[in-house]
């Protein structure tokens, strides 16, 4: 059991066995010379080779020649072909047990190691209970202890004991880290600890589920559960500074436990363990709550104005009519007028005659209110939905405490101001009130010559919400909505990661050389445009004209697409997922939450993806499934499901997809793309916004990396609303897997200055498709000659001023995002959150824009780039379509109402289409081996068009089938291509 418990069998095999590839035998099992004068004083090959080998596995993995022990046949010929003895030699070795003794204690004593006793039980505990502060999982805790054992120069013991000590060593790690935590804890904290698991008779359930139970749909009444849980947890009063007493991942695991864990288990752990469970789950969920708070605070202030532009533009919209009729007026006055003066009439009896004076009188109020609609600020409008705002605002200013930069802050004082006034019931503004405000919001609150209260109070609130996004104003506690800088490493920190970044961090340098690059990159096309030699791209009228790129795939790659798909094995879903654990391991990623062990039931794990990946749900998952019950399902969705487990299971994936021989005829990992797809959620309860791009329906967006082999490589959940630019980067600097893209695709909604900017910094190549080349104008640093023919092409130079005020600050953020402490699409959201530009918001952008001026240079001279960049955003769209195939079931709509748990739909809809690509690769490499066996032509220049993304071979629903899922497997472990249906007709 402990064996179990602690590690793997390929754990096992990697950490206590013998390694197989060449280089680590040369490392391992190469014969010293200073060993020779030893080894050849033994009587006989056999004993000469028997000590070698006795030598060889002290030295690694350090167990010696164990009894009853078979040494690997490979290193038996490894050693003896160095010795110049048969490796048949072997076995005749030590017949007399006494030989194979001396010589074990021989080779210890030659190597200066001794036997593992009672007393180095300790130290070897001490050393996981260390590693297993940092991890729950088995290997890296063993290989704590083997690192111990070897350094005070061990042998060491069976494995099997070892496994014991690492198990009672993690045992240790959980024990003190709960010890810690609970003896921080005050008797009425404890109290309120214990309280959280009795039922509460009036909510019919433990005040622990009711915190745990919220709603990410934006409306008032769920905002004001999120403050009253919000509440309840402050005031059980811990300090978030306990977190700090232990390891962060020890932390964290509690967490995690005590987010999952229902009362019930909860209640049979420990006491020591369940309140240290309890109180680090409480202290999360205060800055959870907290963000979630303000995040919604933000989208119903959002929606507020949303919806007042939105009436605003019906009330323009219902007006057509009545514009019309004013126009036709305006026609008939003019008219008049004009005849008058010709004629030399008088103006008043002709407009009398010809339209009417009172029928012009009453016309004027209709003509100023639709002038008015026109010119109202938003402000106003949403103002007007002021009663909507006060179902809300007021609990959100009384929760949290706001900080900015500035003790004097002029937001600072606007809140205090509101909050005086819902204190107190006073309806009048003072009229020395803060007004941090634009100037025409400052005209609209104070039109009339005093300050409007709706106006002002629906302008704090709507600048408390930019300011939060932007980090401009924070709240201490939470972890989305901190000091704009906390992100971002100490400045001598950075210092040190900037020295690996891939640029000149010398400022001077650095835009000395991008000014030449770009003086001469400016000239050479201008020659180009002037001569006509730009192939698709041409200046006409002063525009740019761009021809339309031309379908690259042969029609001869779609026969050879329609050969290989006819021979593919049909296949279940079910028991396509069997087979790619079976082959890549992938499940390995999924252990269980407390333990860190394997599920003992794989195909519950593989049921449980399934039911996210399709939409199905646990419970019409189990009820579909034969070979595992609801009960197991719910059971390991809870406690082997995370958003961790799914990014470490899918890394397995792509990089086993990447090891196969097809995928190198479609890229080799170092080119990408990404894109978002959008998903509906359910009309009423679910997670989601409105985009009028996808009509009027709330949804989501999940925007996916995939790899030029098509495997897809790192996904996020984000709103339908949100801008798909600052996401861009998190892909390429947090995936984790083999492959490095280093050229990344994307569309036009994901291309900004500041992403040209980040990514130039960070060294990749940003290659976004360049639909608005009309509305974009070339740069120029300050002083250069502009080229005649691109007069019209160029706009204002760069501000180079501000790159060089701001370059510290740029440097340290292109050096946090190397280092891994803040992902990019954090740090852009809250520079694109300034409504006034800040200096590194500015200084970013001016950056960007070189980098893209001279991006936009490459797109018009190389049409081979533009083909490449649409080839790699159709792989991504090619996905799309699996992906939404696969997502089938509930009208393929996103219907829960927390965010969390559509993400991990997300998260499960890409690791199986990635095991679906994994598994096409594998069987389509077989299918052109059978057609090139059988005389068929299917060259590599044509199998680069034909993708691993088809299904129409593979049953997506139906009843699932788990028992026996791998069953139909030949002799060589594959299953039978579908010879029957495949090409008799010629692939030309």
């Amino acid at each position: 059991m402990a064996r179990r418990d602690l590690l793997t069998g390929d754990e096992r095999r990697a950490l206590f066995g013998v390694p197989l590839d060449h280089a680590s035998l040369a490392k391992h099992y190469t014969v010293a010379d200073e060993d020779r004068p030893l080894i050849e004083a033994k009587r006989g090959d056999a004993n000469r080779l028997g000590f070698a080998l006795h030598l060889a596995l002290l030295r690694h993995p350090g167990f010696g020649i164990r009894h009853d022990d078979v040494v690997p046949d490979f290193l038996i010929r490894h050693l003896a072909a160095q010795l110049d003895i048969a490796p048949t030699a072997f076995e005749g070795y030590a017949h007399r047990a006494q030989t194979r003794l001396e010589h074990a204690w021989e080779a210890m004593e030659r190597l200066r190691l001794r036997a593992f006793e009672a007393a180095d039980v300790p130290g070897a505990l001490g050393a996981a209970t260390r590693a297993a502060e940092a991890t729950e999982r088995g290997k890296p805790i063993a290989a704590a202890v083997l690192g111990h054992l070897r350094a005070a120069r061990i042998v060491l013991p069976a494995p099997a004991r070892i496994e014991r000590i690492g198990v009672a060593g993690r045992a240790m790690a959980r024990r003190l880290a709960a010890d810690t935590l609970v003896d921080a804890l005050a008797p009425e904290q404890v109290t309120g600890l214990d309280a959280l698991l009795i039922v509460d008779q009036d909510r019919g359930t433990t005040p622990l589920a009711w915190l745990r139970d919220t709603s990410d749909s934006p409306t008032a009444r769920n905002l004001a559960g999120i403050l009253a849980r919000l509440a309840h947890v402050r005031r059980l009063g811990l300090d978030p500074g306990m977190a700090g007493r232990i390891h962060e991942h020890r932390f964290e695991q509690l967490v995690r436990e005590g987010h999952v864990a229902p009362a019930f288990l909860l209640s049979d752990y420990s006491l020591r363990r369940r309140r240290a469970t309890l109180a680090a789950a409480v202290i999360d969920l205060e800055a959870r709550l907290a963000d979630a708070a303000i995040e919604m605070f933000g989208k119903q202030t959002g929606l507020l104005f949303a919806r007042a532009r939105a009436a605003q533009k019906r009330g323009i919209e219902a007006t057509t009519r009545d514009v019309n009729r004013l126009m036709r007026l305006l026609g008939a006055t003019v008219g008049a007028l004009r005849v008058a003066r010709e004629d030399g009439l008088d103006v008043w009896a002709a407009l009398e005659d010809g339209v009417g004076w009172t029928r012009l009188l009453d016309a004027e109020g209709e003509a100023t209110a639709i002038a008015d609609l026109t010119r109202d600020e938003p402000l106003i409008r949403a103002a007007g939905r002021y009663m909507t705002m006060r179902r809300y605002a007021p609990a959100f200013f009384d929760a949290f405490r706001f900080k900015a930069a500035g003790s004097r802050d002029g937001v600072l004082g606007a809140i205090k101001v509101v909050r005086a006034l819902n204190a107190t019931g006073r309806r009048d503004v003072p009229a020395d009130a803060p007004m941090p405000f634009s100037r025409k919001w400052k005209a609209a609150i104070t039109e009339g010559g005093v300050i409007d209260r709706r106006r002002y109070e629906t302008a704090t609130v709507a600048t408390v919400r930019e300011r939060l996004q932007s980090g401009d104003l924070w709240v201490e506690g939470t972890r989305e909505h901190l000091r704009f800088d906390s992100y971002m490493l100490p400045p001598g920190k950075a210092a040190e990661i900037a020295l690996t970044l891939p640029f000149d961090t010398d400022v001077g340098r650095y835009l000395e050389g991008r000014a030449r690059l770009l003086d001469w990159r400016l000239r050479r096309f201008a020659g180009s445009l002037k001569r006509g030699t730009l192939d698709g791209v041409e200046l006409r009228g002063g525009n740019l004209r761009v021809s339309p790129l031309a379908a690259v795939t042969p029609a001869a790659a779609d026969r050879l697409d329609a050969a290989v798909d006819r021979l593919m094995p049909r296949v279940r879903i079910t028991e396509l997922l069997a087979e790619v654990e079976a082959r890549t391991g992938f499940l390995c990623a999924f252990p269980e939450l407390r333990s860190g062990r394997a599920h003992s039931n794989p195909q519950a794990v593989l049921a449980a993806i399934l039911a996210d990946a399709t939409n199905l749900g646990i419970e019409r998952m189990a009820n579909a499934s034969q070979g595992v019950t609801y009960a197991q399902l719910a059971w390991t969705h809870g406690w082997y499901v995370s958003e961790e487990n799914y990014a470490a299971g899918l890394r397995h994936l792509v990089d086993a997809q990447a090891a196969l021989p097809l995928t190198r005829v479609w890229g080799d990992g170092t080119a990408s793309s990404s894109d978002g797809q959008f998903f509906r959620s359910g009309r009423r309860g679910a997670a989601g916004s409105t985009n009028a791009r996808y009509d009027r329906e709330p949804g989501q967006k999940i925007y996916a990396h995939v790899a030029d082999t098509y495997a897809p490589y790192h996904v996020r959940l984000i709103s339908a609303t949100a801008a798909e630019a600052p996401y861009v980067l998190d892909g390429l600097v947090a995936h984790g897997c083999g492959i490095e893209p280093a050229t990344h695709y994307a569309d036009t909604g994901g291309a900004s200055d500041h992403v040209f900017a980040l990514a130039h910094l960070l060294g990749f190549r940003f290659v976004p498709r360049l639909r608005d080349l009309a509305d974009r104008r070339l740069g120029l640093f300050p002083g250069t000659a502009r080229p005649e023919a691109l007069a019209k092409l160029i706009g204002r130079p760069f501000n180079i001023a501000a790159i060089r005020e701001s370059w510290d600050e740029i440097v340290r953020l292109a050096a946090s995002v190397k280092a891994g402490v803040v992902l990019p699409s954090v740090m852009l959201k809250k520079l694109a959150a300034y409504r006034r530009q800040n200096r590194l918001d500015f200084a970013l952008q001016e950056l960007g824009r070189i980098e893209r001026t001279l991006f936009t240079l490459d797109w018009l001279e190389s049409r081979a780039l533009r083909q490449q960049c649409q080839a790699g955003l159709n792989k991504g769209e090619a996905r799309h379509t699996l992906a939404q195939a696969v997502f089938v079931h509930k009208q393929g709509r996103l219907r829960d109402p927390q965010f969390e748990n559509q993400a991990l739909k997300a998260s499960g809809l890409t690791l199986v289409t990635a095991a679906i690509v994994y598994w096409n690769t594998l069987y389509m490499g077989r299918a052109v081996e059978h057609l090139r066996a059988s005389g068929e032509p299917a060259p590599d220049e044509l199998l680069a068009h034909v993708a691993p993304l088809g299904w129409r071979h593979i049953s997506l629903t139906g009843d699932y089938l788990w028992q026996n899922a791998a069953a139909e497997l030949d002799q060589d472990g594959y299953r039978a291509l579908n010879i029957a249906g495949g090409p008799g007709a010629k692939v030309a």
